[in-house]
């Protein structure tokens, strides 16, 4: 699971890149409860959405005939540059070059073998988001890429995650985790994109998980604000109930209401 405790490699921001800012941040807001915080000049108008006083994402205007609007995945990266190289050797390309955010970190865009988009924080005086794992806020990672183990061969050369196997009825599930960590901490899984009718398999991507009391009531809710449920809410056993959803502008995401954790 994920916390805010972060460690190199894990996952410690995450941010949606929109044609219409404010028109996501009421969506959002209606549907987890967020607080839309608008971005000054001075910050390029990035925003940032908050719960209970935690900052929990970030937000920034698109041009739509330029990027497809979608959320991106921050993992914590010790020294920026040297990641970016990490990346160009393991067969990434580098879309916007290591960074300063005005004091507060370091950031770059890549994509990896596959023309997935992921980002890196290099944190200063901000670490990472506020809160995650609770009601209203990233609670779980997905990457749904064409081939699994060159993706687990790509991040756990940029990143050095380790790679386990979860078995389950009917197959297993690729759980990745940041090096030396315990299973408890693990932040993310990699799947087979063709092996999921809902999903287009020209558009790997990754997905933020966000968690909410009850998924039923949030896919219905963002449909009716809106968004499309593109797979309806999903029951597994030890985990959860789930569903995928895309916001009005097409950013795809999945909400969860976690199973209680084992003697909980």
């Amino acid at each position: 699971m994920l916390t805010t405790d972060y460690t190199d490699g894990s996952p410690n921001w995450v941010d949606l890149g929109t044609p219409d800012l404010d028109g996501a941040a009421g969506f959002y807001s209606g549907l987890f409860g967020w607080d839309y915080r608008p971005g000054g000049e001075e910050a390029g108008g990035y925003a940032m959405f908050q719960l209970d006083g935690k900052t929990v994402a970030g937000g920034m205007a698109v041009a739509p005939e330029e990027v497809r609007s979608a959320w991106t995945l921050y993992f914590q990266s010790p020294d920026a540059d040297a990641t970016a190289a990490a990346v160009v050797k393991a067969g990434g390309t580098v879309a916007v070059a290591p960074r300063d955010v005005m004091g507060l970190g370091r950031m770059a865009i890549f994509a990896d073998p596959a023309g997935v988009t992921f980002s890196i924080w290099q944190p200063g005086r901000i670490e990472g988001l506020g809160a995650v794992t609770d009601v209203g806020t990233l609670c779980w990672t997905e990457l749904y890429t064409g081939d699994v183990p060159a993706a687990a061969a790509f991040y756990g050369s940029v990143f050095g995650w380790e790679i386990s196997e979860m078995p389950f009825e009917g197959g297993s599930y690729t759980v990745v985790k940041a090096a030396g960590a315990s299973d408890e901490a693990a932040f993310g899984g990699l799947v087979p994109i063709g092996s999921d009718p809902v999903e287009d398999a020209e558009r790997p991507y990754w997905t933020p998980y966000f968690e909410v009391a009850d998924c039923d009531v949030t896919a219905a809710r963002a449909e009716e604000s809106g968004g499309k449920v593109r797979l309806s809410p999903v029951f597994m056993e030890g985990v959860g109930r789930f569903a995928k959803l895309a916001d009005p502008y097409g950013a795809r995401f999945a909400v969860i209401a976690s199973a209680p954790a084992p003697g909980a």
